[in-house]
């Protein structure tokens, strides 16, 4: 039987995702992938593997069972979770012995969390990936009672954890001008920089609505302008006047006049800002999101060095006292949950 994820109970909005799949955007199809690409860069570091294919939960998980011993790692927004009803710590990795139950709750803060198995997910590719891009009909959400195949894991260490910068609950984005920011009066311009936005109930994969403080935003015959390309980051303003963050399953034109983009960096703070959350912008100019977006990809690439060691705290062991215990250093027989 081949290695597999069994999923005995799944969120109403659970999908694979990868990196998504860039050069389609010509054919009407945008990038799609993981929400918060980040998180998938924190599990391939917790794993020792090159970012792949998470399982991505919006903000809920669900109950899971390995048919055999897994490595899995937790990241995005932090949920609560449990293996055979003792509580893991997230932004680590662990050991998922076969038939025990894993079973992840409701996001504690964040709106995406994210579950990854050493190996990777192995289920069959649409278009060169993976990931579920339910607006343009590929893929489907994961349901109870599927089997999500697994590939060989090369093996390596669990029982690490990553400090990760907190962007779970709002906070400042950074952005540059758009194509037609000197179409909206300098008022505008000047308020956007300036007021918090509350990220409104209505947000999916294709974008997130923020709702302003003061009055909406507007350009004279806005709704007249003409459609063209645009990614994830521009912040379209509609109809009513609230700016609209276009997110990893935007379509790939519109004709809704654009305020400004989110430099790629701060995408993953936007994609966790949970309902209710308060966001806010600054304007910076193109150099300074060239040396953002520099910074961001070195820190990238320092993951791996910043993974840490999962020392238990002895009194969340509960059968402390049946371990071997030698100057102070539990049993290796004792799987470190």
């Amino acid at each position: 039987m081949s290695r597999a994820l069994i999923v005995h109970r799944a969120g109403p909005a659970m999908t694979l995702q990868d990196m998504g799949r860039p050069g389609w955007i010509a054919y009407g199809l945008s990038r799609g992938g993981a929400m918060d690409r980040l998180a998938l860069e924190e599990g391939a570091a917790l794993l020792g593997s090159r970012p792949g294919v998470a399982l991505e939960m919006a903000g809920v998980g669900g109950l899971f069972e390995a048919s055999e011993d897994m490595r899995i790692a937790l990241t995005g927004a932090p949920m609560r979770a449990t293996l055979d009803g003792q509580p893991l710590l997230w932004q680590a990795s662990h050991l998922l012995p076969a038939g025990a139950r894993l079973e992840i709750g409701p996001a504690l803060s964040g709106a995406y969390g994210y579950l990854h198995v050493g190996g990777g997910f192995a289920e069959k590719e649409i278009l060169g990936a993976q990931s579920a891009h339910l607006t343009a009909g590929l893929g489907a959400p994961v349901r109870a009672g599927a089997r999500l195949a697994v590939g060989p894991d090369k093996g390596g260490e669990t029982g690490r954890k990553l400090a990760v910068a907190e962007r779970f609950s709002g906070g400042v984005l950074r952005v540059v001008e758009s194509l037609q920011t000197g179409l909206f009066p300098e008022e505008q311009r000047r308020r956007f920089g300036e007021e918090a936005f509350v990220r409104d109930m209505r947000a999916n994969r294709m974008g997130v609505k923020l709702i302003p403080e003061g009055a909406g935003y507007g350009v004279e015959g806005g709704l007249s302008v003409v459609s063209e390309v645009i990614a994830p980051g521009d912040i379209q303003v509609t109809g009513d006047g609230a700016p609209f963050v276009l997110m990893a399953d935007c379509q790939t034109t519109g004709g809704y006049p654009r305020l400004a983009t989110v430099i790629p960096a701060d995408l993953p703070r936007v994609a966790q800002a949970p309902a209710g959350s308060r966001l806010s912008f600054r304007w910076i100019s193109l150099d300074a999101a060239l040396e953002a977006e520099a910074a961001y990809r070195k820190e990238i690439a320092e993951l791996p060095r910043r993974i840490a060691p999962l020392i238990r705290d002895p009194a969340d062991v509960p059968d402390l006292l049946s371990l071997k215990l030698v100057s102070g250093f539990s049993s290796g027989d004792h799987h470190d949950h």
